[in-house]
């Protein structure tokens, strides 16, 4: 009895992602070390280590320790095979990587976003020029590669549907905006879209504060507030994809008006937002100035900062009695203002979550700082090629 072709070249698609897998996660090790990690026999480790080597994503890099015998050669996976690019769109900058497929950052780029007044298709032209232009300055600093640019991933501040349509962006005011068709059509790439708390909770995980935990709710405090869960190292979505909108939890009952057009949402007292409307009357009118000033130690403005601190210390004192994780991750453009929101944000989650809740507990700041939600954007195509690799 044969086995039907089609079976052998899935199994082969199947142990091919396996090997590739092994290297991702452990290199440099031998053939002999893959083949006793994953169970395959060593002829079949060979075969597929050689189309990784042709395939230009795998090479030997020399031998290593004996431990009898002839001495092993070690591979080590190419990140310099392709280049992917992270895209974070805000309410009010745009902000862009190019990364290898290790997420080695080879160029950045951050401009301000000034829309003004121009909302609807005009708002909207406006961003996608600017955040095309981005795109397009990151692809020349590509060097050349096997692979080119393997993706491109772009978080947006709203909900995303399957199809990379974003449906609802309140503080930029859009409504259904095919972004990843706009951007398939232009860069003719594989394009991901997601919401940016999403790309900003994988982007610490995968290279901040969230390695090696498993529980993780990253909240993005920007213009709004939104958030990532990962709930057993996995990012988590929701039954429609659109879980993570904890900027809207009520924590007013009959608070200010929101876009969203709740009323009291909690980013209406915890945001970058929040902060520039109360320190407007003080002449500010940009997170950056009101830095500056706590920094001098000015009394009112410090003030200000205790008062987001405490309203962000409320509604993560609700994140972790219902989430009850191991780590809350505070990141985004407010996370310049740590040393002036820390102390009271933690006193304040001591004192209105559970205790039981807090025992384990970590309330850490985004190591990534604002790059969180790029480099998850990155993250997000470099998965995308590696499926893809996997599949084929």
């Amino acid at each position: 009895m044969t086995t039907p072709t089609g079976d052998q070249a899935l199994i082969k698609r199947i142990n091919t992602a396996i090997v590739l897998e092994s290297i991702l996660r452990n290199a440099p090790l031998s053939r002999a070390q893959i083949s006793e990690q994953s169970g395959l026999n060593k002829a079949t480790v060979s075969s597929l280590v050689q189309d990784l080597i042709d395939g230009s994503l795998v090479r030997e890099i020399g031998t290593g320790q004996s431990s009898g015998g002839r001495k092993p050669v070690m591979l080590d996976f190419v990140s310099s095979s392709g280049y992917a690019i992270g895209i974070d769109l805000g309410v009010n900058y745009i902000r862009g990587v190019l990364a290898d497929l290790r997420g080695n950052v080879v160029a950045e780029r951050t401009s301000s976003l000034r829309l003004g007044d121009a909302g609807g298709e005009a708002g909207v032209s406006i961003a996608v020029d600017q955040l095309c232009g981005c795109i397009e300055s990151l692809m020349t600093e590509a060097p050349a590669s096997a692979y080119g640019i393997v993706g491109i991933g772009v978080g947006v501040p709203g909900l995303v549907d399957d199809g990379g349509t974003l449906l609802l962006a309140p503080n930029l005011k859009w409504r259904d905006v095919p972004l990843q068709r706009i951007l398939t059509d232009k860069f003719s790439l594989p394009v991901t879209i997601d919401n940016e708390a999403n790309m900003g909770a994988l982007g610490e995980q995968k290279y901040g504060a969230g390695r090696s935990i498993g529980n993780i709710i990253y909240v993005s405090v920007g213009i709004g507030i939104g958030t990532g869960l990962i709930l057993n190292k996995s990012l988590y979505k929701g039954a429609s994809g659109f879980s993570g909108e904890m900027g809207h939890l009520s924590v007013e009952a009959h608070g200010k008006s929101c876009t969203c057009g709740n009323r009291g949402c909690w980013e209406m007292y915890a945001s970058e937002q929040a902060l520039l409307e109360q320190a407007s009357p003080l002449g500010f009118d940009d997170l950056e100035s009101l830095l500056a000033a706590a920094g001098e130690g000015r009394a009112d403005v410090l003030e200000l900062f205790a008062g987001i601190g405490e309203y962000l210390g409320i509604g993560i004192a609700n994140i972790v009695n219902v989430f009850n994780p191991d780590a809350v991750v505070i990141g985004n453009r407010m996370s310049q203002a740590r040393p002036w929101l820390e102390d009271v944000l933690r006193r304040t989650v001591v004192q209105r979550a559970l205790g039981f809740h807090l025992r384990k507990v970590q309330l850490l700041f985004a190591e990534l700082g604002e790059r969180s939600t790029m480099m998850g954007a990155a993250e997000m195509a470099i998965e995308g090629f590696f499926a893809r690799v996997k599949a084929t």
